[in-house]
């Protein structure tokens, strides 16, 4: 908190998990994915609340400078939206150096996934593309667990 800020602000880190390897095999899936990362920093910003976004995080070396940033930013809390698939080598080094609070973000897109029109695709890279869209819950038990084995405290919110 800076010296200028209310007492009642919140300074709040968020950033989005990927795997860089898919975005060149899987068109689109990475802006998709950006999207819904900036829907969800939309919705978290208030009056009173300082949102600072980070983008996908999506590799080894891109989990030290975020964590970096974050530190720097002084945050106060850590929004962790798992977008879809992620090792969790992309989140660790991220929380470990920021040392704040931690919520998990496992959220869907949507009510579910269009099997119907995921079906007719008729390319299973295009089919594969489509459902790494919905995966966000598929990595939360691997995160979860190397917090838990870390001693990271964390709270996870499920829902869409």
């Amino acid at each position: 908190m800076t010296a200028n800020a209310p007492h009642n602000s919140l300074k709040l880190g968020i950033f989005g998990v990927g795997l860089e390897a898919y975005w060149s095999q899987f068109l689109g899936l990475e802006a998709r994915l950006r999207g819904y990362l900036e829907e969800v920093a939309e919705r978290v910003a208030r009056p009173g609340v300082e949102v600072v976004n980070l983008g996908l995080v999506d590799t080894p070396d891109k989990a030290f400078t975020a964590g970096h940033d974050l530190r720097r930013a002084d945050v106060d809390l850590i929004l962790l939206y798992v977008t879809t698939y992620a090792l969790s080598s992309t989140v660790l080094p991220v929380v470990r150096r920021a040392k704040v609070p931690v919520i998990i973000l496992n959220l869907s897109p949507g009510t579910a996934i269009d099997y119907a029109k995921l079906n007719h695709m008729g390319d299973r890279t295009k089919m594969t593309g489509e459902w790494l869209a919905f995966c966000s819950a598929c990595p939360v038990p691997e995160i979860a667990n190397v917090f838990e084995r870390t001693g990271i405290p964390f709270f996870q919110v499920s829902g869409m």
